[in-house]
């Protein structure tokens, strides 16, 4: 199938799959002409792909889930650890964002609404 058709069927952008192609993760047959030819494993680790990165996985670990899902000797533990150290990172950036969302909130709740100069805001993004 055409990079048309691909793209239809996984929801990606044409660009994102020249993209996918240029950086190794898909290898398409080519016609003569030049022209793409997506076969249904193409289409697979396409969406493979776009499913992965929706939930947050850097393209390297993309390349380690494909290679991992076509090695029918994996052990599902290597699967398990990528999925593990991601969630670890997703954890982190939670915490960090609720500590800002609290910083931000008390910040946002000591700043007098009036027409007073000082401001916590203010003072607290100022270096000391």
């Amino acid at each position: 199938m055409n990079i048309k058709d691909a793209a239809k069927l996984t929801d990606l952008t044409s660009k994102t799959i020249r993209y996918y192609e240029d950086i190794g993760l898909v290898s398409p047959q080519r016609h003569a002409n030049g022209y793409r030819d997506f076969d249904s494993k193409d289409v697979h680790k396409l969406g493979f792909v776009s499913r992965a990165r929706a939930l947050g996985f850097s393209i390297e670990d993309c390349r380690t889930l494909l290679a991992l899902w076509e090695d029918e000797n994996r052990a599902n533990a290597d699967v398990r650890a990528v999925a593990q150290e991601h969630l670890d990172l997703i954890e982190e950036k939670i915490a960090k964002l609720q500590e800002m969302r609290s910083t931000l909130t008390k910040l946002v709740s000591e700043c007098a609404s009036g027409s007073r100069s000082d401001c916590p805001i203010l003072a607290s993004l100022s270096p000391s």
